[in-house]
């Protein structure tokens, strides 16, 4: 998935951000209010992991911004209180659930993956197709019963081919999903990804090119 951290302590939100890549996700981070704004805008998130208190621009008001516009981004909002008023008001918000810290990164991890299921059409939590099995809560990819090691890139690029049911995903698709702000849209990395892909899957070849449209498994 694609999830932005919103909190204004900066080695916090780095940790939160690196328990998340850890889990396969494309992870950005941010520090404001303002600068949270302004990255909805430009991305389209899965989640957002939201921070209450935040400078330039509050948490409330970027969370009514996120859920009363057009798109599927689910809010997590975070906070240092835990009162039954405090975990009212954020979810009238439009907050899709309330986390208080201190929390375990576990909790944070799996509440953001049942999350990130809402903001999809509806898909089994284990992804099958021509004899290819992810399981994106173990990690795990078999191919006719033979289990396939994959980097945390290799694994997103191969979820999200699998999501598209037999449709074709484009290069900017993926790496919309499984890369974050950094990386450089000109580079060849979605190519050498799935090139790697290919050669860990093994032969016969499942993910097929379409020419100037994108990837996909049949």
């Amino acid at each position: 998935m694609r999830i932005l951290v919103v909190e204004d302590e900066p080695l916090f939100a780095d940790a939160v951000a690196e328990w998340l890549r850890g889990d396969a996700h494309a992870v950005d981070v941010v520090y404001d209010g303002g600068a949270a704004q302004e990255y909805v805008r430009l991305h389209d998130y899965d989640v957002v992991v939201l921070d209450r208190d935040l400078p330039v621009v509050h948490g409330d008001e970027v969370c009514r911004a996120i859920t009363g516009g057009p798109g599927t981004t689910r809010v997590l909002m975070l906070t240092a209180a835990d009162t039954v008023d405090d975990r009212v008001t954020g979810l009238s918000l439009g907050a899709d659930d309330y986390l208080a810290k201190p929390f375990a990164f576990r909790e944070l991890g799996a509440r953001v993956v049942a999350l990130g299921r809402r903001s999809r059409a509806a898909a089994p939590p284990v992804l099958e197709r021509a004899g290819i099995r992810l399981d994106p809560y173990r990690r795990e990819v078999y191919r006719d019963g033979r289990y396939v090691p994959l980097s945390r890139k290799e694994f997103a690029v191969l979820a999200e081919l699998l999501r598209a049911d037999g449709a074709a995903v484009s290069a900017e698709q993926l790496l919309e999903k499984a890369w974050d702000e950094h990386i450089d849209p000109f580079t060849h990395v979605v190519r050498m990804a799935v090139f790697k892909l290919r050669r860990k899957l093994g032969e016969p070849q499942i993910v097929v090119t379409d020419p100037g449209v994108g990837y996909r498994i049949p």
